[in-house]
C-alpha cells in the first residue's frame, strides 16, 4: 500500500469452522501494529471492534462454535505514510431469522447468553423482566439445560464483561449501553408473548394474548403502551380507496408479526451499533482527510455450508460464495491470461473451472433463481410449492435439478459440490414484512434509542442509514384507532410514514440480497487483491487430526491446484517499468542518480541482481512469484549499508556539535567565574577597608580612657584640665576628649612650615604636649568588640600592622615597664611626622598613610604570588567556588609586616592563625 500508493484488498475464504474469523483477528492486529500511530486509544479501539461485532453477529451451528452469520467489510484508514488513523465497519446479510428459531444443536446469536449471564450474576434480572428458571422461548433449545450451562459457565461471565470493556473503549455511553441491554431483553420478552383464538359472532379466527404478563413485561423494557402493542400485535389497518379499515390477525399472523417485530428490532440495533462504531472511529480531519489516505479492506465473509437440512439462509450465503470465487478466478487465471496477451508475452493457458453461467442462472433478470423469487413472492396466493415448480419450469441447466420423491426441495451444483435446499418457509423468509402498525407503535417509544432505530431509513442493503433523513410534517399521522384516546401527541413529532422506511411492497430479502453484492464487489475491485484461503483439517473439529479426503476436496472446490499450476508456469509479479525502476534502481545507479524509466534501465537492474526466467512486456516487467522476495532481500541489504554510513556520518556531526557547545559553555564558565571573582574581591576590599576605618575610634577610645587615668598625676598642676578630663572619661565621650587635648596640647611651635622639631633632647611629656596616639595596648585588641582580648581573630576583623607613635617632644611609655620610648626617627635622622588627626564629621582618609600603602602593596604581592601557584584546569572543568580556595583566603588581611619595613613602630598586631603576638621594636 505505501510503496505503490494504492488500496489493498484481502479477501478471506474457506468452509465454515474452517479458521476465516482467528484469521481476520490476526490479519488486523498485525495491520495495526505495523501502522503505529501516536493515539494509542485509536488502536485499542481497532481491535476492540471484531469482538464486539462477532458477540452480536456470531453463533454457534452443527459445524462451528463461532459462525459467522453476517458478511463483514472492515476498511483500516491509513495516513500516505502508513499510520493508521481509522476504520469503518460495512455488514451484509445478518441471519436475522436466528432469533426466531434455530436448528436442532444450534444457538442465538451469542449476546443473548452473554447478556442473560451478566445480568444473572449482577442479581438484575428482574430489573429487566428476565425469568430466572425457564429460559425464554427464543434461546431454549431441546436439552432444556441453557439456564443452568448460562449460571454455571464462568465463560458466559467472562464474556460478559469483555463486552462491557468492548463498550467502554470504543466510546459508548452507559446511557447507550443501557438502552441496548433493555432493548435485547424486550426481544426475548417478545418471543414469550403467546396467542389464543376466539370465536365471535360474526368473526371466527380472531386472536388475543391470553397472558399479558409478558406482553406487559416486553413493553415496560421498550417504554411503549401495552395497549398499543396488543393492537398491532392482533390487529393491522388497511387503507382502500381513502377509507381505513381495520382487520383482525389469526393466531399464526399474529405470531408472525410478532416474530418479524423481533427480527426487525435486532436487525436494526446490530445496524446502529454498526453505525455507531463507525462514527466513533472516522479519521481525525486534522491528522489525514479521508479522501488523502488510503484503506486496506480485509472481508470476513460466511463460508461455504452443506448442512443436514439447508434453507434459504444457506442458498443465499452459498451465492456470495461463489461470487467470491468468481473474483478470485477473474483476478488470478483470466485477468493474468489477457494480460500476457496483451504484453505479448508467450505462457501457457491454464485451464481452471470457470463459475460465471452458475452466477448467471442466480443473478439475471428476469429468469434468475433469484427474479422468479421475488415474482413469486408478489402473489399473495403463492406458496412454496408453487415456487419450486417455478424454478423446475425455467431453470433448465446442468446446475439445477430436483430430486425425484421429495416435492418441496431442489439442487444446486455449487463449484464446492452439491447442495439440496429445502423450500418450506422461502416465500415468507423473502418477504420479510413489517406491519405498519407495529413501526408506529416502535416510533412512539419513549426510549430515545428504539425510536431512532425506527425513524432513520434503510438503504438499498437492508441497514439503516448512516446519516438520519430529514423529517417531513406532513408524514406524522397516525392511523385512527391508534390516535384515539392518546394523552400525548407531541411525542409523534419525529415519526415520519412506515411507508418510508418498510417498503413492504417494495424490498424482499433477495433484493437487498442482490444489492449487498454489487455493494461488496464495488468496495473489493478499488484495492489490489490478496487471496487467503483457510482449509479445514477434518469435519469433526478435532485438533491434530488431518483428514487427506477433506483437505484434497476443499483444495480442488477452491481452485488452489490449478492455482498452484498458473503460479508454476506464470509469471505472478506483473510491474510497470516505472514503478519497477522507481523501487528498485539502487541495485544497479547510484543513489544521486536518477534512471529513467525505461527498458534498459530494468534490464540492468535485473542483471545486476542476476535474477533468472524474467521476461519483459511492452509496458511491465514480468517475474515469477520468488523474484521479488530476492529483490527485496538486496534491496534491504543495500539499504543498511546506506543506514550505516547516515550513521556514522550522524554521529560526525553530533560530536562535532558536541564539542562546539562544550566549548561555548566553557567560556562562558571562565568568563562568569572572572565576573564573579573580580565582583568578590572588590566586595571584600570595601568590606576591609570600612572596618579599618570605623575600627580606629573605637581603639583610640578605648587607649584615651586608660590614658586619662594616667595622666592625672602628671598634670596635678593643672586643676582645670584634669576635671575636664575626668567629666569627659565620665561622660564616656572620648572623642569630645581627645579633639580637646589635640587642641590644647600639640604645640604649635614644633611645627614650622611641615617639618619636624630636629632637637635631640625631646621634652618629657606633659599635658599640653600628651598625645594619645603615643601609647599602644600591649595585648592583642579585638577592634569589633572593643575590648582587650588575648587571643587571635579572624584576618578579616583585625587591622594589620598597626602603629602608634608617641607625640613630639615627650617618649613613648613602654608598654611592660612604663618607661620612656625613643621617639622614631628617620634615616635622614629625621622624627617622623605625625598625622593631623581629623575631626568630627570629616570624611575618613584613604589611600595616603604610610599603613595603608604598605598593606596594599603586601595584599598585591600575595595575590600575584597565588595567582602563580595556581594550577590550570582540565578542558570542560568548572571550578567551584568554595571557602577553601586559596585564592580567597588571600584576600583576608596579609600576615604581619616585618620589623624592617616600620622601624617607626615599637609594636604591631599579628593576625596570623596561631594567635595575636606582640613584638618590639
Amino acid at each position: 500500500m505505501v510503496t505503490f500508493s494504492r488500496d489493498q484488498c484481502i479477501v478471506i475464504s474457506g468452509e465454515s469452522g474452517s479458521g476465516k474469523t482467528e484469521s481476520t483477528h490476526l490479519i488486523v492486529q498485525h495491520l495495526t501494529f505495523l501502522g503505529k500511530a501516536n493515539n494509542q486509544t485509536l488502536r485499542e479501539k481497532i481491535l476492540q471492534v471484531n469482538s464486539l461485532v462477532e458477540a452480536f453477529g456470531n453463533a454457534r451451528t452443527a459445524i462451528n462454535d463461532n459462525s459467522s452469520r453476517f458478511g463483514k467489510y472492515l476498511e483500516m484508514m491509513f495516513t500516505p505514510t502508513g499510520a493508521v488513523m481509522g476504520a469503518r465497519i460495512s455488514e451484509y446479510l445478518l441471519e436475522k431469522s436466528r432469533v426466531i428459531k434455530q436448528a436442532v444443536g444450534e444457538k442465538n446469536f451469542h449476546i443473548f447468553y452473554y447478556i442473560y449471564a451478566g445480568l444473572y450474576h449482577q442479581k438484575k434480572l428482574s430489573e429487566f423482566r428476565l425469568p430466572e428458571e425457564k429460559p425464554p422461548r427464543y434461546i431454549a433449545d431441546e436439552t432444556g439445560r441453557v439456564i443452568h450451562d448460562i449460571t454455571s459457565k464462568e465463560s458466559y461471565r467472562r464474556q460478559f464483561e469483555a463486552i462491557q470493556h468492548c463498550f467502554r473503549i470504543i466510546g459508548f455511553t452507559d446511557k447507550e449501553v443501557h438502552s441496548v441491554y433493555r432493548i435485547l431483553a424486550g426481544i426475548l420478552n417478545i418471543g414469550n408473548i403467546e396467542f389464543a383464538a376466539i370465536s365471535s359472532q360474526h368473526q371466527t379466527d380472531k386472536s388475543e394474548v391470553p397472558n399479558a404478563e409478558a406482553l406487559e413485561n416486553a413493553a415496560s423494557l421498550l417504554c411503549i403502551s401495552p395497549e398499543e402493542l396488543q393492537e398491532a400485535l392482533i390487529s393491522h389497518c388497511v387503507v382502500t380507496r381513502g377509507e381505513t379499515i381495520i382487520r383482525a390477525n389469526t393466531v399464526d399472523r399474529a405470531a408472525d408479526v410478532r416474530d418479524a417485530m423481533s427480527k426487525a428490532l435486532y436487525a436494526r440495533l446490530f445496524s446502529w451499533i454498526v453505525n455507531r462504531i463507525n462514527t466513533l472511529l472516522q479519521p481525525d480531519k486534522r491528522i489525514c482527510s479521508a479522501d488523502d489516505g488510503m484503506n486496506v479492506g480485509i472481508l470476513d465473509i460466511f463460508g461455504f455450508e452443506n448442512f443436514g437440512r439447508n434453507s434459504f439462509e444457506q442458498l443465499c450465503i452459498n451465492i456470495a460464495n461463489e461470487q467470491i470465487q468468481y473474483y478470485f478466478n477473474q483476478h488470478v487465471f483470466a485477468l493474468e491470461q489477457v494480460e500476457y496477451q496483451n504484453e505479448g508475452i508467450d505462457a501457457t493457458p491454464v485451464m481452471y473451472e470457470d463459475n460465471r453461467p452458475l452466477l448467471d442462472m442466480f443473478l439475471q433478470k428476469p429468469l434468475g433463481l433469484l427474479a422468479l423469487l421475488d415474482e413469486e413472492s408478489r402473489f399473495p396466493q403463492a406458496t412454496d410449492q408453487t415456487l419450486v415448480d417455478k424454478f423446475e419450469d425455467n431453470l433448465r441447466c446442468k446446475y439445477f435439478w430436483r430430486p425425484k420423491g421429495v416435492e418441496l426441495c431442489f439442487g444446486i451444483l455449487h463449484y464446492a459440490g452439491k447442495v439440496l435446499y429445502d423450500a418450506s418457509g422461502v416465500l415468507e423468509k423473502n418477504r420479510d414484512t413489517l406491519p405498519a402498525d407495529v413501526v408506529v407503535v416502535l416510533r412512539t417509544s419513549e426510549n430515545k434509542l428504539l425510536q431512532q432505530l425506527f425513524s432513520i431509513p434503510l438503504t438499498k442493503t437492508g441497514n439503516l442509514a448512516q446519516t438520519r433523513a430529514r423529517i417531513t410534517a406532513a408524514s406524522r399521522s397516525l392511523p385512527p384507532h391508534f390516535s384515539a384516546g392518546r394523552a400525548k401527541v407531541d411525542t409523534l413529532e419525529v415519526i415520519r410514514h412506515p411507508e418510508e422506511t418498510t417498503n413492504m411492497k417494495r424490498q424482499t430479502m433477495a433484493s437487498y440480497f442482490r444489492y449487498s453484492l454489487m455493494d461488496l464487489l464495488s468496495k473489493m475491485v478499488v484495492g489490489q487483491p490478496h487471496f487467503v484461503r483457510c482449509i479445514k483439517p477434518n469435519d469433526d473439529r478435532e485438533a491434530l487430526k488431518f483428514s487427506r479426503e477433506s483437505v484434497l476436496a476443499q483444495l480442488r472446490s477452491t481452485g488452489i491446484l490449478e492455482t498452484v499450476s498458473i503460479r508454476r508456469q506464470g509469471y505472478s509479479h506483473r510491474i510497470l517499468f516505472e514503478e519497477f525502476v522507481k523501487r528498485y534502481y539502487y541495485l544497479a545507479f547510484k543513489a544521486h542518480e536518477t534512471p529513467v524509466a525505461s527498458k534498459e534501465s530494468c534490464v540492468a537492474i535485473l542483471e545486476k541482481s542476476r535474477l533468472d526466467h524474467w521476461v519483459l512486456g511492452k509496458t511491465k516487467v514480468f517475474l515469477k512469484y520468488y523474484h521479488v522476495e530476492q529483490l527485496n532481500l538486496l534491496l534491504r541489504e543495500v539499504i543498511g549499508r546506506v543506514v550505516v554510513l547516515q550513521a556514522y556520518a550522524k554521529g560526525w556531526l553530533g560530536a562535532r556539535r558536541y564539542r562546539r557547545v562544550r566549548e561555548k559553555r566553557e567560556k562562558g564558565a571562565i568568563a562568569i567565574q572572572s565576573a564573579w571573582r573580580g565582583y568578590d574581591a572588590r566586595r571584600k576590599f570595601k568590606k576591609i577597608s570600612n572596618r579599618r576605618s570605623e575600627s580606629a575610634v573605637p581603639i583610640q577610645a578605648e587607649h584615651l580612657s586608660g590614658q586619662s587615668t594616667d595622666l592625672q598625676p602628671a598634670v596635678a598642676g593643672d586643676t582645670k584640665e584634669s576635671a575636664h578630663v575626668q567629666d569627659c572619661s565620665e561622660l564616656g565621650d572620648h572623642t569630645v576628649l581627645r579633639g580637646s587635648i589635640d587642641r590644647k596640647v600639640i604645640p604649635q611651635t614644633e611645627f614650622n612650615n611641615g617639618h619636624e622639631d630636629t632637637s635631640s633632647n625631646p621634652p618629657a611629656i606633659t599635658e599640653k604636649n600628651w598625645h594619645p596616639q603615643a601609647q599602644c595596648s600591649p595585648e592583642g585588641y579585638d577592634v569589633f568588640a572593643g575590648h582587650p582580648n588575648k587571643h587571635s581573630v579572624s584576618g578579616t576583623d583585625l587591622l594589620s600592622s598597626r602603629t602608634c607613635h608617641a607625640a613630639p617632644g615627650r617618649p613613648a611609655l613602654s608598654p611592660s615597664r612604663g618607661a620612656p620610648a625613643k621617639p622614631a626617627v628617620s634615616e635622614n635622622g629625621l622624627v617622623q611626622k605625625q598625622r593631623t588627626p581629623r575631626r568630627r564629621c570629616q570624611q575618613p582618609k584613604m589611600l595616603s598613610s604610610p599603613e595603608d600603602t604598605m598593606y596594599y602593596n603586601q595584599l598585591n604581592g600575595t595575590l600575584e604570588y597565588q595567582g602563580s601557584k595556581r594550577k590550570p584546569r582540565k578542558l570542560g572543568q568548572i571550578k567551584v567556588l568554595d571557602g577553601e580556595d586559596e585564592y580567597y583566603k588571600s584576600l583576608s588581611p596579609v600576615d604581619s609586616v616585618p620589623e624592617e619595613d616600620n622601624p617607626a613602630c615599637p609594636f604591631f598586631y599579628s593576625s596570623s592563625s596561631k594567635g595575636a603576638s606582640s613584638a618590639q621594636h
